[in-house]
């Protein structure tokens, strides 16, 4: 069970807003030393590039614009390319037509460069030309780094610390691969099998939390191994999404691995491949773009919407006096909670239900300016407050009650893990028509599906899809 998991379930939930340990997976993850966090052929293959494209231009001459333009078209298309990627299998042979297909892309980059620019015939020219003499020198040099790759993981043990997850037969089979295999760039340092694995392996078995045992173990690579037969697989998404939060690289073998192919985010050890999982979208560069454009955004949301929320809270305070704002605690990121700030559209009574009842639907105590308020979700304005404040993100999972929290986390699979980014004024699931008394369980699955392929533009996508809802009313 999960650092995560364990703050969902606890019984009593404080109303204040909780502060993050000091302690814990992402204090870790960053403390790790630097040799170990530093893939030294990712990092060589990028210094033949640099030097090989340094030599073109000094050789060719095509001055300052076009060195500068021959230099802008070859970073974006070989990290397009994902070049200089982290990789198992040292193969310059399987890695010679990713290369030269990026290195093509550069060469129609410049190409058309200097066509839209009005370059001359001869000025084009030299700037093929960089590109033509980048390729020679950086493939020439390219086997030498993967062969001095493959040496040092042998001789030097230049190996990440690994731990293997699932299935007891295989996982003791990769376990026994990369021992006899370290050319590969794994070392195996523990097995957590989910059945009875065979003894003599110098690993250690892991029997309780896997999080304690990575931190303990300073192991840098997850490989999750599930069963053949969908049996005893119960735990592997639980320790994939531990992988993530200690920032650990996550390697999945997939189901029926014999027929799979060679593809992008398909690597090998040995015959067996291994799908890179992407890591936490918390730890993501493009996070903290998002994190700055939804506090701008809310920001001047806030204040261009204003007149809307004063006479939206005027007319509150007309049909049922004050206060005009409710105040509700919920459960954010990892189990913290924070009050959520909403235009009451519910008249007050003596009792305080609002923690507890699921939903007031066909409640009398729901006025006229009450339905309007939630038919056009006019009373959840004031949460661009919660979004200023970091409490909640513009876009993410919605934020549900405590006690709905844990009564859903102990009901429905994998409910608890959509609390690992910061919840949201929209999601995936409500834009997909889920919204009030619907699935639980569907919207755990959007959710969840939201985290693993989180991007951008998958914001930008569920913004425009929440304001056609918002203007068609209409479910999707």
């Amino acid at each position: 069970m999960t650092e995560l998991r364990d703050a969902i379930f606890t019984e009593a939930l404080p109303l204040q807003r909780r502060v993050r340990p000091r302690g814990g997976p992402n204090k870790r993850a960053r403390s790790r030393p630097l040799l170990t966090r530093v893939n030294a052929v990712a990092s060589l293959l990028i210094a033949v590039d640099v030097a090989a494209w340094t030599t073109a231009v000094l050789r060719t001459g095509p001055g300052p614009v076009g060195a500068a333009v021959t230099g802008v078209a070859l970073l974006f298309a070989r990290t397009a390319g994902r070049v200089h990627r982290r990789r198992l299998w040292l193969s310059w042979l399987q890695d010679l037509p990713r290369s030269v297909t990026a290195t093509a892309l550069a060469f129609a980059l410049v190409t058309g460069a200097g066509l839209v620019s009005g370059m001359d015939g001869a000025s084009t020219a030299r700037l093929q030309e960089v590109v033509l003499v980048f390729a020679v020198l950086g493939e020439a040099s390219r086997p030498l780094v993967f062969a001095f790759g493959r040496w040092g993981r042998r001789r030097l043990r230049r190996c990440d610390r690994a731990v293997v997850v699932g299935s007891g037969r295989i996982g003791a089979e990769l376990v026994r691969t990369m021992l006899e295999h370290p050319e590969f760039g794994l070392l195996p340092v523990g097995l957590a099998a989910s059945g009875p694995a065979p003894a003599g392996l110098p690993v250690e078995p892991i029997d309780d939390d896997l999080a304690e045992a990575l931190t303990r173990l300073r192991a840098g690579t997850v490989v999750l191994a599930p069963a053949g037969d969908g049996e005893g697989d119960g735990g592997i998404v639980d320790a994939a999404i531990s992988a993530h939060r200690l920032g650990c690289v996550t390697l999945v073998l997939p189901h029926l691995f014999e027929l799979c192919a060679d593809g992008p985010g398909v690597d090998r050890l040995r015959s067996y491949p291994l799908v890179w999982l992407g890591g936490a979208p918390t730890r993501r560069p493009g996070w903290w773009v998002k994190r700055v454009v939804e506090t701008a955004l809310a920001a001047v949301a806030l204040v261009v919407l204003s007149p809307v929320i004063a006479c939206c809270a005027l007319a509150v305070a007309i049909e049922s006096g004050f206060p005009v704002f409710f105040r509700q605690v919920r459960v954010g990121m990892d189990g913290r909670t924070f009050l959520l700030y909403k235009l009451r559209s519910v008249r007050q009574s003596d009792v305080d239900d609002s923690q507890v009842r699921w939903s007031v639907v066909g409640d009398s105590r729901v006025g006229p300016v009450g339905r309007l308020l939630r038919r056009t979700s006019l009373d959840e304005l004031p949460q661009l407050w919660n979004v200023v404040r970091g409490d909640m993100a513009l876009v993410g999972p919605r934020p549900e009650r405590p006690v709905f929290v844990h009564e859903f986390s102990t009901v429905h699979d994998l409910y608890w893990a959509r609390h690992r980014v910061p919840t949201g004024l929209t999601g995936l699931a409500q834009v997909h028509g889920l919204r009030g008394d619907t699935s639980i369980a569907d919207r755990a699955r959007y959710d969840n599906y939201y985290i693993a392929n989180w991007s951008l533009w998958l914001d930008v996508k569920i913004v425009i899809l929440t304001v056609g809802e918002l203007l068609c009313r209409r479910q999707r």
